[in-house]
């Protein structure tokens, strides 16, 4: 008993009280104070404490520490279960190797065989050197996992420190990604590197730290301010996903009524179309209490997405954003609504659509990038999805983005629209230089041209800028009154509660990538 108190003692001071203090002195915590301060407290139990590497090359046989560089178990958040790993710093500067894969690879096949998510926390240094290509076996073998679990368990991914090289495809793998702000950064060759092959001289922030990656790349879904604060994130998003893909999100208690009128909103939608709005004050009338946990918030600013409740009930919502590039869809916004589209379709998760989009951001700059390819996964992911799919349309619903937006014509569920709704090929002044292009040719005074335009603008604005021509054919399930529209998600999300959709039967999608 005494060599087993002794050896746990051993363990849990990992790299030794030097290196612990000297991860401190960084502002970051130990691998288990990460644990500890993630999990319900007294839950967790730890797989794998008395591991150690087998490398015996570079002098290694005589740097064994237990665990191994890596904390790995199972605990609870809020009761329920969840596996998680998290890597260790103090010892060799968290480096993988091929017994500490190993370690992961076990939680990982166990989250599988009993549904329930995985929390990874990273803080390494990447492969350990002296293992060669175990340690990059080790890598593969993780990320053969967060491929066979995606889609089937959530994956979390915590980067509290550096993630380089191999090390941050395993993250990227994973569902969602937070990162600490200034103490942790991700890339696929570092500083150094880019200096060697490209000239370019550049920190380690500037290549790949938090902010960056929250408003550039979009590799991170949120930036916290600390550790701490990133913990509680994750907690956060558990309280809105199930265990797995079997399994509904967890309704919960709700004395927000569902009938609360909202009576700003009918007045929230400027009378000149051209002037914007936040739709995230939309978003927050009618929302369970004005909780929305917004994702990416940084990154492609004209759409945005996050979790909220109605009714007590999770959902997924989308809703183009006016104030920001007047809410066309480009090709940020196409992958990110995409992804998260995908991921709620994955989960058994409602998706609610709010829709004000005047198209696709028109530029060479997004023809060369390729908005045909990345517009289409939008759309893509929504006529895929088979959950629940309710959408509002708040103000413009033109051209092609009409269609991607969740439309009827993609199984869009119910489907509603506002009383200032305007649904069209295009807008007024684009579509009047179409239609009447041989006319307008033939007028020379600027005076008589412009009350031309004006008066076929006026024709054609009553007859599309409305949502009745729409709702004529059954494309709009019903015309709302703005302040009503809360009642009418909460109803339509009940009604929904029992739905049954299918796919063919195949072996996988072709989607465009």
């Amino acid at each position: 008993m005494r060599r087993l108190l002794d050896e746990r003692e051993k363990a849990r001071l990992g790299g030794g009280e030097k290196r612990i203090a000297a991860q401190h002195a960084k502002g970051k915590l130990t691998a288990r104070e990460r644990i500890e301060l993630l999990l319900d407290e007294g839950s967790f139990e730890e797989y794998d404490m008395f591991v150690t590497h087998r490398t015996t090359d570079f002098g290694l046989d005589q740097q064994l520490f237990l665990s191994d560089g890596v904390v790995t178990g199972r605990g609870t958040i809020d009761g329920r279960l969840v596996f998680i790993f998290s890597q260790d710093f103090t010892v060799f500067g968290g480096s993988l190797s091929e017994t500490y894969a190993q370690k992961i690879c076990k939680i990982m096949d166990q989250a599988m065989k009993v549904g329930a998510p995985v929390i990874g926390i990273n803080d390494s240094g990447g492969a350990r050197i002296q293992e060669g290509v175990r340690s990059l076996a080790g890598y593969a073998d993780i990320f053969q996992r967060n491929i066979l679990a995606s889609g089937v368990v959530p994956q979390i991914s915590a980067i509290f420190g550096p993630c380089a090289g191999g090390a941050v495809y395993s993250p990227a793998l994973t569902d969602f990604v937070i990162m600490a702000d200034k103490t942790s950064y991700m890339f696929v060759t570092g500083p150094k590197v880019a200096k060697t092959v490209t000239g370019e001289t550049i920190t380690d922030e500037d290549l790949g730290g938090a902010t960056v990656h929250a408003t550039k790349s979009g590799v991170a879904h949120f930036v916290a301010q600390d550790e701490k604060e990133g913990i509680l994130l994750i907690r956060k998003i558990l309280t809105y996903l199930p265990q797995n893909n079997l399994e509904e999100p967890q309704t919960t208690d709700c004395d927000d009524p569902i009938d609360r009128l909202e009576d700003a909103l009918n007045t929230i939608i400027p009378e000149n179309p051209n002037i914007p709005y936040d739709v995230k004050d939309i978003i927050h009338a009618v929302v369970d209490y004005g909780e929305f946990m917004e994702i990416q918030r940084q990154y492609a600013r004209n759409i945005v997405i996050g979790f909220a409740k109605f009714n007590g009930m999770p959902v997924g919502l989308v809703a183009n954003q006016p104030n920001y590039l007047a809410g066309c869809l480009d090709i940020d916004a196409s992958r990110k609504a995409a992804r998260f589209v995908r991921f709620c379709d994955a989960y058994n998760i409602p998706i609610v659509t709010l829709v004000d989009v005047p198209g696709f951001l028109p530029g060479s700059a997004q023809e060369y990038g390729g908005i045909i390819i990345h517009g289409a996964k939008l759309l893509y992911a929504y006529g895929e999805a088979t959950v629940p799919k309710i959408t509002v349309i708040l103000r413009k619903a033109y051209g092609g983005a009409y269609d991607v937006m969740s439309s009827k014509h993609l199984r869009g569920d119910v489907n509603y629209a506002w009383p200032a709704a305007e649904i069209a090929v295009m807008g007024p002044r684009g579509a009047i230089e179409v239609l009447y292009s041989k006319d307008l040719k033939k007028i020379e005074d600027p005076e008589e041209r412009a009350k031309f335009i004006a008066e076929k603008e006026k024709e054609y604005r009553e007859k599309f800028a409305n949502p009745y021509e729409a709702a004529k054919y059954g494309y709009i399930d019903d015309v709302i009154e703005p302040r009503n529209t809360r009642f009418r998600i909460i109803r339509a999300l009940q009604t929904l509660s029992t739905k049954k959709d299918r796919n063919p039967l195949k072996k996988h999608s072709t989607m465009p990538l």
